[in-house]
């Protein structure tokens, strides 16, 4: 399927509405472990394809670079997902969704956490490459 915008906008909505089914069946105070094998059965259950643990590279004045870097979701080749499952977002694992974004060459990222009352209110934060909205689609 081609990648526009409506596209990602409706990824972002139905991984959000995964998100939202895990934490209503499972609630807080797990470990992000267990909140991303829920989420890969989850997403397999809605039909979205993705990569669990997708090794991020990291290419460096033109050599790739083993950095370890792990992505928790990359979905339909189009947005990162990362997620955590800690009492506060702090602005590393912002930086952490920004820095796949870059090294992914994608347009929007979502963070979610699982540690949190109501995910759907206090729990996800989007993330936009700058340039997004100027994209030519």
């Amino acid at each position: 399927m081609k990648l526009t915008k409506s596209r990602i906008k409706h990824l972002i909505y139905e991984v959000t509405g995964a998100a939202i089914e895990v934490h209503r069946e499972i609630g807080p105070g797990l470990l992000e472990s267990v909140y991303q094998r829920c989420m890969a059965r989850e997403l397999l259950l809605r039909g979205i394809a993705f990569s669990s643990e997708m090794s991020v590279p990291v290419n460096y004045k033109g050599v790739e670079i083993e950095a370890a870097l792990r992505c928790d979701f990359f979905i339909e080749n189009a947005l990162v997902v990362e997620l955590k499952a800690v009492e506060t977002i702090l602005p590393v694992h912002e930086a952490q969704v920004l820095t796949y974004l870059k090294l992914l060459n994608v347009p929007k990222g979502i963070l979610l956490n699982f540690n949190v009352s109501n995910i759907a209110r206090e729990g996800q934060r989007a993330f936009v490459t700058e340039g997004y909205r100027d994209l030519p689609w």
